[in-house]
């Protein structure tokens, strides 16, 4: 594998990237952490009334700020480890492509490398997004608990110590340890099944490659994102969980009271009343947060 043919999003290109996809993922977040929206387009909805255009873009200067770094640290563990694991250079590999084993374990080795350069940028991203406050605050209204990303980092520091800044780190952890290398191995195989042996695959199959391989990663990483998320909230409210399995059997047991409120008419499930139905949708999100918990 050539060094052109590694997904290099880097610079300009990669603060591109977020910029379009953060609006997305602030929708996102809500609607794993929040239960006051009833689907996606009533978070969106509610985002602009409420917060303006802006507000969807809020938690995001950390991320265009790091995000260099971030990949910088995430490729570079990925292509040093494959050449430690090949012992072959970019030039050779062209000739002789590394085997899908040695790309998924590279993949993850970046993966787990870069959470430690991620976790708090992240965090301080998450909490920033679930800021509802308005910019233009009524008279009287009170402010938002962070006025901005660094008074946010010192905030959390002063209130939970130097381990609350990698809160939810190891459900970061979970999640980025194997999508990456699931990402890397579904990349490397689309390039390889569209460009002849010895070639380099042209921009548009990168493009079509890169998009495929973050599919099929974020349908593996859904899950363990939307307890990373709740961990990380978690801070806020004082022993919400303990740890990462907590978390997911909290929900499970939250699941399993809406399963509980249903009762048998002919042989079908039928709610008894909308309140257990509605219960579900909020803490659900309605459809997003339905694919979230069901790996959809």
């Amino acid at each position: 594998m050539s060094s052109s043919r590694e997904p290099r999003t880097q610079g300009s290109s990669g603060a591109l990237g977020l910029v379009l996809g953060h609006p997305f993922d602030t929708v996102k977040v809500r609607l794993q952490t929040q239960t006051t929206y009833r689907g996606i387009i009533d978070c969106m909805v509610k985002t602009y009334r409420h917060e303006s255009l802006l507000g969807f873009f809020k938690g995001m200067s950390f991320p265009i700020a790091s995000i260099a770094m971030v990949n910088s640290v995430l490729f570079g563990v990925y292509s040093n480890t494959l050449l430690a694991l090949t012992a072959t250079s970019h030039r050779e590999r062209r000739a002789q492509p590394p085997s899908y084993i040695h790309v998924f374990i590279a993949g993850c080795i970046g993966g787990f490398v870069q959470v430690y350069c991620l976790a708090p940028f992240d965090l301080i991203k998450v909490r920033l997004q679930n800021q509802t406050e308005p910019r233009a605050r009524p008279p009287g209204s009170p402010p938002p608990r962070y006025r901005g990303p660094v008074h946010c980092a010192v905030s959390i520091f002063q209130e939970e110590g130097p381990r609350g800044l990698f809160r939810g780190a190891w459900a970061l952890t979970l999640r980025d340890t194997p999508t990456m290398g699931i990402y890397f191995v579904t990349y490397e195989w689309l390039c390889r099944q569209s460009t002849r042996d010895g070639q380099d695959p042209s921009p548009a199959r990168v493009l079509v490659a890169g998009g495929f391989a973050g599919i099929a990663s974020w349908a593996v990483a859904t899950p363990l994102d939307v307890i990373k998320s709740r961990l990380q909230m978690a801070g806020l409210k004082r022993g919400a969980y303990r740890g990462v399995l907590d978390c997911m059997s909290s929900d499970h047991r939250r699941l399993t009271y809406v399963d509980s409120d249903t009762k048998t008419i002919g042989g079908n499930d039928t709610p008894k009343d909308d309140s257990g139905l509605s219960h579900f949708l909020q803490t659900r999100g309605d459809s997003l947060r339905e694919c979230d918990l069901f790996l959809a």
